[in-house]
């Protein structure tokens, strides 16, 4: 990966952690807004705690994702090499397999 693809993936994932930073704040808000009885203080620290659970949520998500993303692109590699080594194999079959036959049929049109 290059410099140029490597900062783009980091403002991706920038841009991406601000948008979830943004729908925990849009989840709290609604969330204490069934909660008419709080007072402002309370409303507050319930809306703080509410982002922060939501964040720590995320996050864990974020790394299961990250985490399975590595293993598919190794599984996903893996048979890659492999479809390419049966596929090589059968070409240089089929190579070997048209030399013996044409060397085959140029001995018997020589006789």
């Amino acid at each position: 990966m290059n410099d140029i693809e490597a900062a783009i993936n980091e403002i991706e994932g920038y841009l991406l952690w601000e948008a979830e930073k943004d729908r925990a704040r849009t989840r709290a808000g609604a969330f204490c807004a069934g909660l008419p009885w709080l007072t402002g203080a309370q409303r507050e620290e319930v809306e703080f705690r509410y982002r922060q659970d939501q964040r720590e949520v995320s996050r864990a998500y974020l790394r299961c994702i990250a985490a399975r993303s590595v293993s598919l692109r190794a599984e996903y590699e893996g048979a890659y090499r492999a479809l390419r080594r049966r596929l090589l194999a059968a070409c240089l079959g089929a190579t070997v397999a048209a030399t013996v036959l044409v060397t085959t049929a140029v001995g018997l049109v020589a006789r």
